[in-house]
């Protein structure tokens, strides 16, 4: 994808969720870094792909090893 910026539908389908799952963690202030490009409730909204993925990795778990 040549695009760095994502709309919600967009970074939700590559974390797996919905894009009102990412508004509920907005709101929460949970989830990835995001960028507010309006003012208001209907403001536009938009993901780095760079931020998407950091917050897939930090998230990630590794399995067999000694705890």
């Amino acid at each position: 994808m040549a695009r760095d910026r994502l709309t919600p539908a967009e970074a939700g389908e590559i974390m797996g969720v919905s894009p009102q799952t990412l508004a509920n963690w907005r709101w929460q202030g949970i989830g990835p870094a995001y960028i507010k490009l309006t003012p208001g409730r209907g403001g536009r909204i938009r993901y780095s792909l760079a931020a998407v993925e950091a917050y897939m990795r930090e998230r990630t778990v590794q399995t067999g090893t000694a705890a």
